[in-house]
């Protein structure tokens, strides 16, 4: 089982960058452009993280799991709008 990552999110305008989202996987670090809503913002955001996750995987990949993620999630009803962790995750975190 891989090892566990901590990944770090951050914001920033990346209109230059030409991008929605960026990942550094040997940083374990995702950038998203902050001015991403709703569920575009959910799919960046799974896109990058999932870079992260499977870094071998092709671009194909990366954006076929998270296209089905963010469908699911999303249909799921999960939104940016509670920010509470009281149940931790299957590894005990919170």
């Amino acid at each position: 089982m891989p090892k566990r990552k901590r990944i770090k999110v951050v914001y920033n305008k990346l209109g230059r960058a030409n991008a929605w989202g960026l990942a550094d996987t040997d940083g374990h670090m995702v950038q998203l452009d902050e001015r991403l809503r709703g569920k575009k913002h959910l799919e960046i955001l799974v896109h990058e993280v999932v870079h992260i996750l499977l870094p071998d995987a092709s671009e194909e990949e990366v954006e076929r799991i998270s296209i089905n993620l963010t469908t699911v999630l999303w249909k799921e009803g999960y939104r940016r709008i509670d920010n509470s962790s009281d149940e931790p995750l299957q590894d005990g975190r919170h």
